[in-house]
């Protein structure tokens, strides 16, 4: 009478609980950075929302808001905390910098507090997304085109 085997052995089962903590200690580190980098473009979408409105004020009256409350809709969200801006009407006329602050709880921590920059030099015709302020957040949060 011949014996089957059916199962597993106990080396096999422990081979297949190594391979799947490895992939785990792989996979959660870039995860959290995938995280971050979500949370990261909530205030790169509310300052490039401020773009088309900010152009068309300083169009118009020639000098910049004094608040980008004063002419966008939303400046905070889920993750940021608040936008503010900085203009130059007298010294470099069309020069404008809006400065996202990011939450300092329920955000990832690799960005928590963290500012990046939106600015202009030319009345609104060319903007630059990059990292920097206060604060500035590692360029690997900000999409392709800020870093």
């Amino acid at each position: 009478m011949s014996y089957v085997q059916k199962g597993f052995t106990l080396i096999e089962l422990m081979i297949v609980v190594a391979i799947i903590g490895i992939l785990a200690a792989v996979a959660i580190p870039a995860y959290q950075d995938y995280i971050a980098r979500s949370q990261m473009s909530e205030a790169v979408s509310l300052t490039g929302s401020g773009k088309t409105p900010l152009a068309e004020y300083f169009a118009d009256k020639g000098a910049w808001p004094s608040n980008a409350s004063d002419v966008m809709g939303n400046t905070s969200g889920k993750y940021t905390n608040a936008i503010t801006i900085s203009a130059s009407n007298a010294a470099a006329p069309g020069s404008l910098t809006l400065e996202a602050t990011m939450k300092a709880t329920g955000v990832n921590t690799n960005i928590t507090s963290k500012t990046m920059i939106l600015s202009t030099a030319d009345g609104g015709k060319n903007w630059t997304c990059v990292s920097g302020g206060a604060s500035a957040v590692d360029p690997r949060y900000l999409p392709a085109a800020c870093r």
